[in-house]
């Protein structure tokens, strides 16, 4: 057990374990001192010994991200991303804090503060980043941590569940205002969206050589869930993506030469030419999902399609038409 006694008007912790030097702190408050005592207590029943924590009380989080920010974010996938992320969370109070004192409820206020201000689903990414950003530097890096402090607390709860489909003739609404614009292949990327429920990122990231002709399949190296897969391509999908190709410059690798940011300005501009009212470009997944189930395709058969990993989500993403199933039911 540690001791705890208050000396010419500060409180001083003191541990003493067998086999390790007796170490001791002073701090203005009790319940500082008592914290430090306990978390002292906790690395030494953790690592066998007391490591020495005078790194913690040199780092700051900020410094943490940053490195992670170097070190690690290049490798991933969605590295730009991220590191727009890591250059917001910076910019907070939090992350001037160091280690030795960035508790639970640092992290509570974070999340609280955050949010007033974005959505839950925002709030949640950058609390994961994070909690990573810790456990690469306790397991990687060898910072002296007994624990996660982000993994002791709450998440927010996500709400973002939508099912918005086209009805009507939105859909032919959608194209005609492609045709419209200036972004020649803007309506394939629309129609490879309905047909094949792609994401966004992935439509974006096509190659032609990710494309067989003779086969009709698409082949994705690398998806959002960190694995391959295999699309096939409708009649409608492989003619869209022929006539654009015999259009193209094929020279180039990529199919469609447009960044995520400037597809989300042509959407924008789309759906005013179209007159379509409160449609997001991932509610073509949810459509494109959805009409792969109306096609008779099962859970498992579509699942290799999405690229759903769980079948919890992929049921999040169906929105079957009643007047389809009436006519399959007889």
């Amino acid at each position: 057990m540690a001791t705890i006694r208050k000396l010419r008007g500060r409180w001083q912790a003191q541990v003493r374990r067998r086999g390790m030097k007796p170490r001791c702190k002073s701090f203005d408050s009790k319940l500082e001192a008592d914290k430090w005592a306990r978390e002292l207590e906790a690395q030494v029943d953790r690592f066998g010994a007391a490591p020495d924590t005078r790194i913690l009380e040199s780092t700051t989080l900020r410094e943490l991200l940053e490195r992670y920010k170097t070190e690690v974010s290049p490798t991933k996938r969605g590295s730009v991303q991220e590191i727009q992320r890591i250059d917001v969370l910076k910019r907070h109070d939090i992350a001037y804090r160091t280690m030795v004192g960035l508790s639970p409820q640092d992290i509570s206020s974070f999340r609280d503060e955050r949010l007033k201000s974005v959505a839950p689903s925002t709030t949640v990414r950058e609390l994961a980043i994070l909690s990573h950003v810790i456990e690469v530097a306790i397991r990687d890096w060898g910072l002296p941590l007994a624990r996660n402090v982000v993994k002791m607390v709450r998440r927010p709860v996500i709400r973002n569940e939508r099912s918005r489909r086209l009805s009507g003739d939105e859909e032919q609404l959608l194209l005609d205002g492609c045709d419209a614009g200036q972004i020649p292949f803007l309506k394939t990327i629309v129609i490879l969206a309905i047909e094949t429920g792609m994401r966004r990122g992935e439509i974006l990231g096509l190659k032609w050589n990710d494309i067989s002709h003779n086969r009709r399949v698409i082949t994705l190296t690398m998806t959002k869930n960190g694995s391959g897969r295999e699309v096939p391509l409708s009649q409608r999908a492989f003619k869209a993506l022929s006539e654009w190709k015999d259009s193209a410059d094929v020279s180039q690798s990529a199919v469609f030469p447009m960044k995520a940011g400037a597809l989300e300005q042509a959407w924008r501009r789309l759906l005013t030419r179209s007159n379509v009212k409160v449609l997001r470009f991932h509610d073509l997944r949810h459509e494109g999902v959805s009409r792969l189930f109306e096609r008779g395709l099962n859970i498992i058969e579509v699942s290799s399609i999405s690229g759903h990993k769980e079948l919890r989500m992929l049921k999040r993403y169906t929105h079957l038409s009643a007047d389809d199933l009436v006519a399959r039911l007889g």
